[in-house]
C-alpha cells in the first residue's frame, strides 16, 4: 500500500508525508522507508540489521543513519521514546511499531473544471430532489451526516515551579497547576495533553508564598511558532487564591483562539470549595497520600478530615478520605479495622452525590471498587471519569491495572501506554503496572525495564520489588532475584507472598498461581 493509517496519522510514501486532522508533516525519504518496513511487520520486532539491509540495500552506512531516521520519525509523530505510542525500542534487538496499521483511502485528486461542472449539476439535482421530497412529504435521500468537527485546540499545563523552600511551597504549586489542568480539561473544543510535547499551547508558571503574600508568574506560549502569547505577574494576599485561579483560567481562555460559552464561564467560576483553609488541608492530604506508605496514609487521612470539618460539602476531600480507607485495607490486611472497604465506598459515593461532574470523584470510586475486587464496577466508574476528561491519564492507568488483575494483561498494555503518553511523569505506578503486565505476557525483558524505572522513582514500594524479584526469576537472573528477595524481607519483616496475596485485588487464579510459583523459588 502507498498510503497507510498508522495510529491517528496517515502516511503517504509517494509524497513522504504524514498527516492528521489538517496537519501535514514532510519527512525524509529514508525515514519513510524505515516506517514502511516497520509497518509491514506491525507489532513485531524488526532488527536493526534487517532495517539497514532493506532501506540502505547495497550502501554501506553505520547505525547512526538508522538511529537518526528513528529520531526523525518520533519527532514527526510527537512520540516519547520513554513512553512510546508509535515506535518502541527493544533493547539489543531492534524496533517495533506498536501503533495500529491499516490501509488508508488514496488521497483525493484536485477537481478539474469538468469535475466542478458535474458537481454543480449534481448539486442542482440534489436540491431538486430535496424540494420534491418536501412537496410530497417523503424522504428520497438519506439524511447527510454532520460536518466534521473542527480540529480541537491542544494545550498542556506544565507543573508550576516552586520558588522558596518548604513543603508548603511544593504542594501549593502542584495544587494550582493540577487544578488549572482539571478546570480546563472539560472545556469544549480544547484538548488537554499532559505530556510536555505535542500540544500547540503551553501554560507554565511559578509560585511563591511569603507569609500571607502570594506571588504567581504565569505564561502562555504558542509552541508551534515558539512565541509567548501572554504573561502576567500576580502579587496578592494569599486569601485571594481562588480569585487568582479563576482569573488565570479566564485569561488563558481569552488569549486562545475561539470563544468560551457563558455556560462554561459559569462552570469554571465554580470552585470545589469556598474555604481556602479547607483547600490548603486538601492539598496537604494529596501530597501525603501520593507517598503510598502507612504513616503518610494516616497523615493524609487527618488532613482530608480537617478539610471536611471546614467544608462538609467538599467532594474531593471525601474522595481523598475514601482512598485512605481503601489503602489501609491493603497496608494492614487482616489487621485492618473491620469495615474499612465499606467505609471507603460510603465516602466515595458521598463525593459522587455532592458533585457528579468531577472526574477525580469517579477515579476514587473506581479505586475503592478495585480494592474491593468489584472490577466491573470499577471500570464503569473509570469510563465515566474519562467521559468527563478525555486526557485523564490516571483513569487509563488504573483501568489498565484492572485488566491485569482479572487475567487480561494484553489489554492492559495499550491503556498504560496511553496513560504514559498523556503523562510521562505520572510516577512509579504507571511503570509498575506496565512492568507487571509485561511479566504476565512473558516478556521478562520489557518487564524488567519498566519495573526498574518504577523502583528508581519509588525505592520504598514493596509491590514493585515483589514483581521485580519475580521478573528476575523469569529472566533467569537468580542472584539478582535473591538480592531483591532479601530487600523485601528487610522492608517487610516476615513477608509472606501467600499472606500478601490475600488482600491483593487480583482475581485471576492463573496469574496468582504463576506469581506464587515464581516467588516460591525465592522462598517468599
Amino acid at each position: 500500500m502507498e498510503r497507510l493509517l498508522i495510529g491517528e496519522w496517515w502516511a503517504d510514501r509517494t509524497t513522504n508525508e504524514l498527516g492528521r486532522r489538517g496537519e501535514t508533516v514532510r519527512i525524509e525519504p529514508k525515514a519513510m522507508e524505515v516506517l514502511m518496513v516497520l509497518a509491514e511487520h506491525g507489532g513485531e520486532v524488526v532488527s536493526r540489521e534487517k532495517l539497514l539491509a532493506d532501506v540502505w540495500a547495497g550502501v554501506v552506512v553505520g547505525d547512526e543513519a538508522l538511529t537518526q531516521s528513528i529520531i526523525k520519525l518520533r519527532r514527526a509523530f510527537g512520540d516519547n521514546p520513554r513512553a512510546p505510542a508509535y515506535i518502541e525500542t527493544i533493547s539489543k534487538r531492534g524496533y517495533r511499531l506498536i501503533a495500529s496499521v491499516r490501509p488508508a483511502a488514496p488521497a483525493a485528486a484536485a477537481p478539474t473544471p469538468a469535475t466542478r461542472r458535474w458537481a454543480a449539476l449534481a448539486a442542482g439535482v440534489v436540491l431538486a430532489l430535496g424540494a420534491a421530497a418536501a412537496y410530497f412529504g417523503q424522504s428520497v435521500l438519506p439524511v447527510p451526516s454532520a460536518a466534521p468537527e473542527a480540529e480541537p485546540l491542544t494545550l498542556t499545563v506544565l507543573p508550576f515551579e516552586t520558588v522558596g523552600a518548604g513543603a508548603e511551597q511544593g504542594h501549593l504549586a502542584r495544587g494550582i497547576s493540577s487544578d488549572l489542568m482539571t478546570d480546563l480539561s472539560s472545556v469544549s473544543g480544547l484538548r488537554l495533553i499532559t505530556a510536555p510535547t505535542g500540544a500547540r499551547y503551553v501554560v507554565s508558571g511559578s509560585v511563591q508564598r511569603e507569609g500571607e503574600t502570594l506571588r504567581i508568574n504565569i505564561r502562555l506560549a504558542d509552541a508551534r511558532i515558539g512565541e509567548q502569547v501572554w504573561s502576567q505577574r500576580m502579587e496578592r494576599p494569599f486569601g485571594d487564591l481562588f480569585a487568582i485561579q479563576s482569573e488565570i483560567i479566564h485569561s488563558v481562555m481569552q488569549h486562545l483562539p475561539g470563544k468560551i460559552s457563558d455556560a462554561e464561564r459559569r462552570r469554571l467560576a465554580k470552585r470545589h470549595t469556598d474555604s481556602l483553609e479547607a483547600y490548603d488541608y486538601f492539598l496537604r492530604g494529596q501530597a501525603k497520600f501520593l507517598v503510598r506508605r502507612t504513616e503518610e496514609n494516616r497523615q493524609a487521612r487527618a488532613f482530608y478530615a480537617k478539610a471536611l470539618e471546614l467544608d462538609p460539602k467538599f467532594a474531593r476531600a471525601y474522595a481523598g478520605l475514601a482512598m485512605t480507607h481503601a489503602m489501609d485495607y491493603r497496608y494492614q490486611g487482616a489487621t485492618a479495622p473491620s469495615g474499612e472497604l465499606e467505609r471507603a465506598l460510603e465516602l466515595a459515593e458521598s463525593a459522587r452525590l455532592i458533585d457528579p461532574e468531577i472526574p477525580e470523584v469517579y477515579w476514587a470510586l473506581g479505586f475503592v471498587h478495585t480494592q474491593s475486587r468489584r472490577h466491573q464496577q470499577a471500570i464503569q466508574a473509570l469510563q465515566k471519569a474519562i467521559e468527563l476528561n478525555r486526557s485523564y491519564a490516571d483513569a487509563y492507568a488504573l483501568m489498565g491495572g484492572i485488566y491485569t488483575y482479572v487475567g487480561e494483561p494484553a489489554r492492559s498494555i495499550p491503556l498504560l501506554r496511553t496513560a504514559l503518553r498523556l503523562n510521562p511523569d505520572g510516577g512509579y505506578l504507571y511503570y509498575l503496572l506496565l512492568g507487571r503486565a509485561y511479566l504476565f505476557e512473558n516478556d521478562a525483558q520489557q518487564a524488567l525495564i519498566n519495573l526498574r524505572e518504577a523502583l528508581a522513582r519509588n525505592p520504598d514500594d514493596v509491590e514493585t520489588r515483589v514483581y521485580l524479584a519475580a521478573a528476575l526469576v523469569a529472566g533467569g537472573d537468580r542472584p539478582a532475584a535473591e538480592w531483591e528477595a532479601d530487600l523485601i524481607r528487610a522492608h517487610e519483616q516476615g513477608f509472606s507472598a501467600r499472606h500478601w496475596l490475600r488482600t491483593y485485588p487480583m482475581t485471576s487464579a492463573a496469574l496468582q498461581q504463576r506469581l506464587s510459583k515464581l516467588l516460591a523459588e525465592l522462598q517468599l
